[in-house]
């Protein structure tokens, strides 16, 4: 006999079901049954695939949920007794049933969730009309009631379900699974169904299709739960029976009783619900008395087109057009379609919410007049049939931006006109990918994190789909991995057969469905998702926005731009500034400075042509034109970009442009003979075959989707068309396999062409009004650290200052500040960390109320700092915003003072004691700063990097920008321009160093390069890491020469040699070290060269910082606090024969004790561990240099405009000497093996025979305490991290006095390693070594 299951869970059963919708539906077919149901947990995410699937397979579909039944009512939450609820299976008979389930489904989401998507007997009894209903699994209401023993209630609930559903919808459930309380269970409800003569239905409480699917399905649970596979304790099934089982073992399972398996066929028969296409469901446009919508539309067209084209609105081709798209969208019903997306772009024009249409939109007149797109489609020769083909009957699809920060607005108006109930988000799902699949599986099978990196990490991008488990296997290391290490195996294969599972819901991040009807007619209806809770629509769809395209509803992206937000921004200053009312109707097209820009490489900022790839092709392009950039904007995207080089070469007419056909010069001179464009393809068909242009998209469609059968009807079709009209059949033949190939490359000119005028419009802006521009570009970048980095650059190139931040000056944004000379951009506060809007507010309003303030003491007494809080006010110290009231370390030292005083005289002025302008008692307490030295330039730098991200008020590297720009080939900002493997030169800061032990037990390193732009990632093989890692320490200025790695992203530099005694240059610490120790001499504490002449070149008197604790790590210190010791002891790492001692790693320890014992310190096994990247890297062969290699030059030496100086002249620009290319191989060697293990030697045997030692340690102050303090600790922490007998001791000299300090419960080792660590880090003459000769 025959079956149907009524109880099936599919994979939107999220991370609980495990039953692909497709593969399901094939099983029931090759089981021969006729019929199946979907019934996923609490929601209905998968209707509509499961009822398209079923269908197209022959099998009648059936639609269900299994509801979750609140413990008490859909209100309460009282986290004792709301958190469990009951299963409750419903089936939907008819369409009535069907639309209720659709409410009971969007009330559970969005009124009664908690834990689950609850409802209540209340809800259900309201929507119980069409429905069958069943007694459920062992968790629904009845069977859990009979399990504890209470049959009283039990029986009342049975009543209560047969008084709403009636004894012809509501089935008592049998299951069969390895539980031990399912017989008695089937027991219970068989004598309680025979009281009632109640109908009886055998189900499979189905999670998955095949027996053997049982354990992947486990492992979701796991991943649910977040627990791991080995946990006893853990959520799971209780066996491997929840499958599709065939009807022949239900049969046998239920022989016992053989209608429960007859009543399944019933119900499958007695359910009938049809979802397919029932047309549109546009919402009703409100128009004015006397017109209909189409008659509306019409008007709204003639005005715009006289406003578009004025005097040539009554052209044949204006008019023309107009009368075609509006006669094809009135036969077609999307006239509504048309007003509803005007109005959008009417309310947010008339409230000045900048907005572009993008997409195939560009290409309609319609839309064009009705001031919804802004290009000229006649103009451009864009196609209507390319964005609505008359022959291709489906809702045309108009993607708007709008400014960023005014989206919501959009979407709260779209909301308030056509009513919350009909206007809601669309859901979207994540489903696993084959990284996410191998991450998750291996986090429940327990594998640790390295291993799964190492795999996950192999995986390769493929362009144009999703990566399969199939792809990551062709790659050899993968491959390795799966062959060689079984266990590495079995999550492969496991995660292979999870790939693609859905995993989470997600809302769009821009459609929005609005209908005419509440939406809960048509779909169900699911809460926010997590991360959209503040959006102004507060519902989402549970079907994806493929299936609301199949149901008839209408579908907007309110997509948010950034670039939109700038213009605005740009064109308010502009306007404030200039009287100049510029948007995105009047900024000019054709500017040649606009274009200037572009060609000359100064894109950043720009829309669509910012970065370093298309920027070089830009410059070389050197454009003229719009059309330029629109052809730009198409052809740079993978496979049409190796057009660019020919199309660059035949625009300037260094190459021929040739035709198959005369023909076809009209369509394609544009783009000098190379097919670009999509629209081109048509036009040709249309022209050239007699195609109409709703069958030319028709052929456009068939070349993009690669359909053989399709593409073939067309050849024979076009090239008959074309010998028809006179061409030969071998030329017809030969254009058609072109235009196969351009399936590959072709692109929507309509979407370029919008792109494209934006671009130039940007270029227009910031060519014409830099400041204004550049302005608005860093306030909307302001929470991108790198970019505000890049622009401030860019605009100081510019010739546009950037100040640093002032109280007196600054706004929350970045404001322009007219200044003498000229105008000036201000850092704004609200980049300063630990400082709220509001807080800044107080300050701004009363500033631009009262004015500027004066002093100190009159800012205290104006803004109430209780407000502001004490730490924004010390970060606003820190970062220079009240240098005018006195130096950062006095402000720092009278925090207290000035936050207390402020206090004080608020709290008066609140209590009446005093006015704002005085006190009664004419006694006034003033704030006086105490004469102390400034906190050096380094600590005030530190402290802005820290703060804001970047450096305002300076830069270390400022000095040296213009030696830089005449010796580096690229800045970090260009270097993604690189080739492979070309020779570069960069320079820059050292920020970071990773030691690093490679498989052959030879160290090399990572390290990060900070130039003005932003960092550059540094690769040391073994040979170049040994003679240059003693330059390599944080804060080195150095200059770097390698071949640059582009297959990494970003690009890294494969480290040849690296410089630093160079005439030009100096360490921004040394010299600060060097000035310090110019004032308070000590010891000799390096035996390297010394000092270069330009490096002793005088500085200003230096100053003592203060020691001011901030609950603000430095900057440095966290980035040491990243750096493991794989391979030699930080805390002791050699410094450069330019430095002293100087260590900021040592900052670690700052709780006043002496840093551990280095050879593992706390936290060794947490600390930096190489990227798989960088281990890749890593473990190949290093890279060979030859001499012979040029470096690439600086752009400025090879430009044309600076006459075209060699690379070789390099040398004549800036003097660089090489300092460790040769150096003695011998104390190299000394060097390499005082640092080659973290593992502390041991006391070895011999030392036992000599008699213990004393070391005394003799140190002088520098003046400078927390530097003292640090060598101390750096000495201490060496010393002790030799194990042994012998004793030390330090002695120290401070004021015309000596002080010893002893450590008894220490001891060290003097050996040759142990002294020679000593040496470099206090030289020969600062310490002794005696036998002890009795102890």
């Amino acid at each position: 006999m025959s079956f149907t299951h009524l109880h099936v869970h599919t994979e939107y059963s999220l991370l609980d079901g495990f039953s692909n919708i497709k593969k399901l539906v094939k099983r029931v077919k090759e089981l021969e049954m006729n019929a199946v149901a979907i019934t996923d947990h609490g929601t209905m995410f998968g209707v509509m695939d499961f009822y398209k699937a079923a269908t197209n397979e022959g099998i009648k579909p059936i639609i269900g949920v299994e509801a979750y039944m609140a413990a008490r009512t859909m209100q309460d939450r009282d986290s004792k007794l709301d958190r469990t609820s009951s299963h409750l299976l419903l089936l939907a008979e008819n369409e009535t049933g069907y639309k209720n389930l659709l409410k009971i489904s969007s009330a559970a989401q969005l009124d009664g969730f908690y834990y689950y998507p609850r409802i209540d007997h209340e809800l259900l009894a309201k929507h119980s009309e069409g429905i069958i209903a069943t007694s459920g699994c062992m968790s629904a209401e009845i069977p859990r009631l009979l399990l504890d023993g209470n049959h009283e209630e039990a029986v009342k609930r049975m009543n209560w379900y047969y008084d709403v559903f009636g004894r012809e919808n509501f089935f008592i459930e049998l299951q069969q699974h390895n539980i031990k309380e399912i017989t008695d269970l089937n027991k219970k409800l068989l004598e309680m169904g025979m009281k009632y003569s109640a109908k009886f239905i055998a189900t499979n409480d189905v999670h998955y299709i095949n027996q053997d699917d049982a354990r992947l399905q486990d492992i979701m649970l796991a991943i649910q739960t977040q627990s791991l596979l080995s946990d006893p304790e853990r959520m799971r099934m209780s066996d491997d029976s929840y499958y599709l089982r065939a009807p022949a073992e239900m049969s046998r399972l239920f022989a016992e009783v053989p209608e429960s398996l007859n009543n399944t066929l019933l119900i499958a028969e007695r359910c009938n619900v049809d979802l397919s296409f029932k047309g549109y469901h546009l919402p009703e446009f409100p128009v004015p008395d006397g017109f209909t919508v189409a008659s509306y539309l019409h008007h709204l067209c003639e005005e715009g087109a006289w406003k578009r084209y004025g005097d040539s609105a009554t052209s044949q081709k204006v008019r023309e057009r107009i009368e075609y798209e509006l006669g094809v969208v009135n036969k077609m019903g999307f006239d509504a379609y048309f007003l509803i997306v005007w109005d959008l772009c009417r309310h947010a024009r008339e409230n000045g919410i900048w907005y572009n249409a993008r997409g195939s939109a560009a290409g309609s007149i319609v839309a064009y007049v009705l001031e919804i797109t802004v290009v000229d489609p006649l103009q451009h020769d864009l196609l209507f049939e390319r964005f609505l083909n008359p022959g291709r009957i489906s809702m045309p699809d108009i993607d708007l931006d709008f400014r960023d920060d005014r989206r919501a607005e959009m979407l709260e108006y779209t909301s308030r006109k056509y009513g919350s109930d009909k206007v809601a988000q669309i859901i979207t799902f994540g489903t696993m990918g084959t990284k996410a699949a191998l991450r998750d599986v291996a986090r429940v099978m327990d594998i640790p994190l390295p291993e799964v990196d190492r795999v996950a990490k192999l995986v390769p991008f493929v362009s144009g789909r999703n990566t399969t488990m199939e792809d990551a296997l062709a790659i050899p290391d993968f491959k390795k991995i799966y062959n060689e290490q079984p266990h590495l195996r079995e999550l492969i294969d496991t995660a292979a057969r999870m790939e693609g599972t859905v995993r989470n819901a997600g809302t769009h991040a821009a459609g929005v469905v609005i209908s005419d009807k509440p939406m809960i007619e048509y779909l169900p209806l699911h809460r926010p998702t997590s991360g959209s809770e503040e959006t102004p629509i507060k519902t989402v769809t549970q079907f994806e926005m493929g299936i609301l395209d199949s149901l008839g509803m209408l579908k907007v992206d309110f997509l948010g731009l950034i670039t939109l937000s700038v213009m605005a921004k740009a064109c308010d200053l502009i306007e404030k500034r200039h009287g100049v009312k510029l948007d995105l109707n009047n900024i000019p097209l054709d500017d040649p400075k606009s274009f200037e820009i572009m060609g000359a490489g100064q894109t950043a900022g720009l829309f669509q042509v910012e970065g370093g790839g298309m920027t070089r092709w830009i410059v070389q392009m050197k454009p003229k034109t719009l059309d330029n950039i629109i052809a730009m904007v198409a052809l740079y995207r993978p496979g049409p970009m190796a057009f660019i080089p020919d199309y660059i070469a035949r625009m300037h007419g260094e190459a021929d442009v040739e035709y198959r056909h005369p023909a076809l010069q009209p369509i394609f001179q544009d783009t000098f003979g190379i097919p670009v464009y999509q629209e081109q393809l048509m036009r040709a068909a249309v022209e050239l075959a007699g195609y109409t242009p709703s069958e030319s998209d028709e052929l456009r469609k068939a070349i993009s989707k690669k359909k053989k059968e399709d593409i073939d009807k067309h050849r024979a079709k076009f090239v008959k068309g074309a010998v028809k009209q006179g061409m030969e059949q071998s030329v017809a033949e030969s254009i058609y396999s072109d235009w196969e190939e351009f399936a590959r490359y072709g692109f929507n000119k309509s979407h370029a062409a919008d792109y494209g005028v934006i671009a130039v419009q940007t270029a227009y802006l910031k060519a014409n009004y830099p400041t204004e521009y550049m302005t608005a570009l860093l306030s909307a970048s302001a929470g991108q650290t790198e970019k505000v980095a890049f622009y401030i650059s860019d605009a100081k190139s510019m010739g546009v200052p950037v100040l640093p931040i002032d109280i007196n000056a600054s706004g929350w944004d970045f404001v322009i500040e007219n200044t003498k000379d000229k105008p000036s951009i201000r850092f704004g506060l609200g980049a300063v960390k630990n400082v709220g809007q509001g807080a800044v507010e107080l300050v701004l309003k009363e500033r631009d109320e009262n004015g500027t303030f004066k002093d100190l003491n009159e800012f205290a007494r104006r803004v109430d700092l209780r407000a502001v809080g004490k730490r924004a006010l010390e970060c606003l110290i820190k970062v220079g915003s009240m240098d005018a009231f006195g130096n950062r370390a006095a402000l720092l030292a009278s925090l207290d003072r000035i936050v207390s005083i402020s206090n004080a005289h608020f709290r008066a002025a609140d209590a009446g004691q005093m006015s704002l302008f005085g006190t009664t008692t004419g006694v006034v307490e003033e704030i006086t700063l105490p004469e102390v030295n400034n906190v050096d330039k380094r600590e005030m730098l530190n402290w802005e990097r820290e703060l804001i991200g970047l450096y305002i008020s300076d830069h270390p590297l400022t000095p040296y920008q213009k030696t830089f720009a005449q010796i580096v080939s690229y800045f970090s900002g260009q270097l993604s321009e690189a080739s492979h493997e070309e020779k570069v030169r960069v320079a820059g800061l050292v920020t970071n160093v990773r030691p690093y032990m490679t498989k052959t037990n030879k160290p090399m390193g990572f390290v990060t390069l900070e130039d003005i732009q932003g960092n550059i990632e540094l690769v040391l093989f073994p040979r170049t890491w040994e003679k240059t890692r003693e330059q390599l320490t944080v804060g080195q200025i150095v200059i770097v020469e390698g071949k640059v790695d582009s297959n990494s992203t970003p690009p890294k530099i494969l480290v040849d040699a690296i410089r630093t005694e160079i005439k030009i240059l100096e360490s921004w610490n040394s010299r600060c070290i060097r000035s310090r120790n110019r004032e308070n001499p000590p010891p000799p504490l390096s035996q390297g060269k010394p000092a270069s002449p330009s490096q002793a070149t005088p500085r200003p008197k230096p100053v003592t910082p203060l020691n001011i604790k901030s609950t603000q790590p430095k900057p440095m210190a966290q980035q040491q606090k990243q750096t493991p010791p794989p391979v030699m002891v930080p805390q002791v790492a050699e410094s450069t024969p330019a430095y002293a001692v100087e260590r900021d790693s040592i900052l670690l320890y700052d709780d006043g004790m002496p840093p551990p014992p280095d050879n593992f310190p706390d936290g060794w096994d947490n600390e930096w561990q190489p990227s798989f990247d960088e281990a890749v890297i890593a473990s190949k062969p290093e890279p060979k240099f030859k001499k012979s290699d040029e470096v690439t030059p600086p752009r400025e030496l090879v430009s044309p405009l600076s006459g075209g100086t060699e690379g070789g002249s390099i040398n004549a620009q800036a003097e660089i000497n090489d300092e460790t290319r040769d150096q003695d191989d011998a104390a190299r060697e000394a060097v390499v093996t005082s640092l080659k293990s973290i593992y502390t030697t041991l006391v070895k045997e011999e030392d036992q025979k000599h008699p213990p030692k004393q070391v005394t340690v003799m140190l002088r102050s520098t003046g400078d305490k927390e530097r003292d303090r640090r060598r101390i600790k750096t000495i201490y922490g060496t010393l002790i991290s030799f194990h042994g007998r012998d004793r030390f001791s330090f002695q120290i000299f401070e004021n015309g006095s000596g002080h010893l300090i002893d450590f008894p419960n220490d001891t060290t080792r003097v050996c040759p390693e142990m002294l020679e660590r000593l040496k470099k880090l206090i030289g020969e003459e600062s310490w002794r070594v005696e036998e002890i000769t009795f102890q």
